[in-house]
């Protein structure tokens, strides 16, 4: 079978079968009857022959920290689904929440053929910047805002605030911040400016205030937490940057005897399965990762379609889900 033989059983032009298969506009009724002989012959185009005539790859890579994350997997989900309308699909590089890998992910898809990069940031360097720059197609960053490519991010320091206000309307006067690296603009950095603005309107923000850096686990919770509690540390409320850190935390203080959210109350960001699940389940903020990953899919696609390089930057907004813990 070939695109002749799709034509004439379809009663079209093969220009016609053409435009079908590289998603060109074909009116309803043909794209029907196309559609119908191809179901029926089990006709698979070329590849490589429309590689060869487009010079696309109907590929885009997209680097990811971590496979297992279930933000991540709403993200993707949101990515997938703009480009199976188009009708591309997505090379997912895993880098195990580790920036050298980005940079290993950067350089492959520099020299190896896709058609975008869809980069879920981490943290950003130098070396980042200069690989971004070297990238022959087009790139959108994912979760974090930057200057120089088209971006969709999260209002991630608000949302802390907005979440720490809370504690302080409750009646807590001395919170802790488990949060991440600053290195992580996002979820680092800002939401630990958050967290500083609403304490600082309220006249209760001091040196002494305790925030303390852990990595994307519930384990470091764990053991951030029972640092705290082995040190006898004065706390009434934690503000963890993640519902993992936050479930690790919850796991110290309950096998400490601690009431939460009686003594302690405590909350996170990302509205994961997790929050709802444990006990008390915990107040966490949720963020819209799968409309971000279909707006990342649609700055890339648009940047391909039109030829053009932009710069567009989408912040999209948070909700608070109350619940037991706070």
């Amino acid at each position: 079978m070939n695109i002749k033989d799709i034509a004439q059983m379809a009663g079209v032009s093969r220009a016609t079968v053409s435009r079908y298969l590289n998603h060109g506009y074909v009116s309803d009724e043909k794209k029907q009857k196309i559609k119908d002989v191809i179901e029926q012959t089990g006709y698979v185009p070329s590849t490589q022959a429309q590689m060869l005539r487009t010079k696309k790859t109907r590929l885009i890579g997209v680097i990811i920290p971590k496979i297992n994350s279930e933000t991540v997997s709403r993200i993707l989900k949101g990515i997938g689904q703009v480009l199976e309308n188009y009708g591309y699909h997505m090379l997912v590089a895993n880098t195990e929440n580790r920036y050298e890998k980005e940079l290993d992910y950067l350089k492959i898809f520099a020299n190896d053929r896709v058609d975008g990069v869809i980069l879920l940031a981490s943290v950003r360097t130098r070396q980042h910047q200069k690989l971004l720059a070297q990238l022959p197609v087009p790139v959108v960053i994912a979760g974090q805002e930057a200057q120089k490519y088209s971006c969709v991010f999260h209002d991630d320091r608000n949302a802390a605030k907005a979440l720490t206000q809370r504690f302080l309307e409750r009646g807590c006067r001395r919170p802790v911040f488990l949060g991440v690296t600053d290195a992580d603009t996002a979820a680092g950095m800002n939401r630990r400016l958050g967290f500083e603005a609403a304490l600082k309107e309220h006249d209760l923000w001091s040196e002494d205030i305790l925030e303390l850096a852990c990595e994307f686990d519930s384990a470091s919770g764990y053991e951030r937490m029972q640092e705290l509690i082995r040190e006898q540390a004065d706390f009434d409320s934690v503000l963890c940057a993640t519902d993992n850190i936050a479930a690790g935390a919850l796991r110290a203080l309950r096998e400490a005897g601690i009431d939460v959210p009686g003594k302690v109350k405590l909350a996170g960001f990302g509205d994961t399965q997790l929050a709802s699940l444990v006990t008390p389940a915990m107040t966490t903020v949720h963020y819209h990762y799968e409309e971000s990953g279909k707006e990342a899919a649609s700055m890339v696609m648009e940047q391909i379609y039109s030829g053009t390089r932009f710069v567009k930057s989408v912040m999209l907004g948070y909700e608070i889900v109350p619940r037991e813990s706070l």
